[in-house]
């Protein structure tokens, strides 16, 4: 709790404004059935491109449907898609670069050689290589973007793994019979785990990009499922009906931008010498 504090203390506008509005969306993303005023994927014909208006804020779809309401319930897929990829991406990631840094040796060549092809791929490529293979749909999308994600978070791992494993009090836990699970768990990653979370959240706005420019090529969610890539894609039919693509790239950027501002903020707080000129 005393973390939390020091870190809203900090004279830092953009963090505080990252945190406002990503707190915001999830929000949003929660009470989307309660806030929106229509139902995000039935339409009318009749009610076809609407421009915004005191009925529909944000205008009408091709199929009459509400850009508001829709956007409302995107929130959902969007905020849950990204988080679970950084979440399997940092479990993952941690456990290879942990053993590989622990271990060392043959252990760390393999790892490391595995993640490095990984890497070697452009990862935009490899992702709908992987989505297209599989199958367009939430769940494919997410396996594809934690697979290329993962080795960025084992080769940090590894890195901090190498420089602290050293340490005295790493060393004295093993003389007093520690077994090596329990060094690794309790003494060497609890003391990685700072820049990690940095990383998380700045991957957060990534993975948000990420997973919109997959659905809106067609390998993410699949209609009638709201989803800011692919409402983005089905506005970019008619570019003379710029409310329907408008307003969920809107959507995509202040969810990215608050990402990074919480990440940089993070990041400068960690740093003494950048806590110290915030603080």
């Amino acid at each position: 709790m005393k973390g939390i504090k020091d870190l809203l203390r900090q004279k830092n506008f953009m963090f505080k404004l990252g945190v406002v509005l990503f707190f915001a969306w999830i929000l949003v993303a929660i009470f989307a059935p309660i806030i929106a005023p229509h139902s995000p994927t039935e339409g009318d014909l009749a009610f076809q491109y609407l421009p915004p208006s005191a009925d529909y804020w944000f205008g009408t779809d091709e199929l009459g449907r509400d850009v508001f309401s829709r956007v409302l319930y995107a929130s959902r897929v969007s905020l849950t898609a990204s988080l679970v990829t950084v979440l399997i991406s940092f479990g993952v990631g941690i456990f290879f670069g942990g053993l590989a840094g622990y271990i060392g040796g043959v252990v760390d060549d393999v790892m490391m050689r595995f993640s490095e092809m990984i890497q070697s791929f452009p990862p935009l490529i490899l992702a709908m290589v992987i989505a297209a293979a599989l199958g367009p749909n939430i769940s494919n999308s997410i396996l594809a973007m934690a697979v290329i994600w993962w080795p960025n978070y084992a080769r940090l791992t590894r890195s901090i793994v190498i420089s602290l494993k050293s340490n005295d009090y790493v060393t004295a836990s093993r003389v007093l019979g520690a077994t090596h699970t329990r060094i690794l768990t309790r003494e060497i990653l609890p003391n990685s785990i700072g820049s990690l979370i940095v990383m998380c959240t700045l991957d957060l706005g990534n993975a948000i990009l990420m997973f919109s420019g997959l659905s809106f090529l067609g390998l993410g969610v699949q209609p009638p499922t709201p989803e800011w890539g692919a409402m983005v894609s089905d506005g970019v039919r008619d570019t003379a009906k710029w409310w329907v693509s408008t307003f969920p790239g809107l959507a995509i950027f202040s969810v990215a931008i608050a990402a990074n501002f919480i990440g940089d903020g993070l990041r400068d707080y960690l740093d003494p010498k950048m806590r110290r000129t915030n603080g």
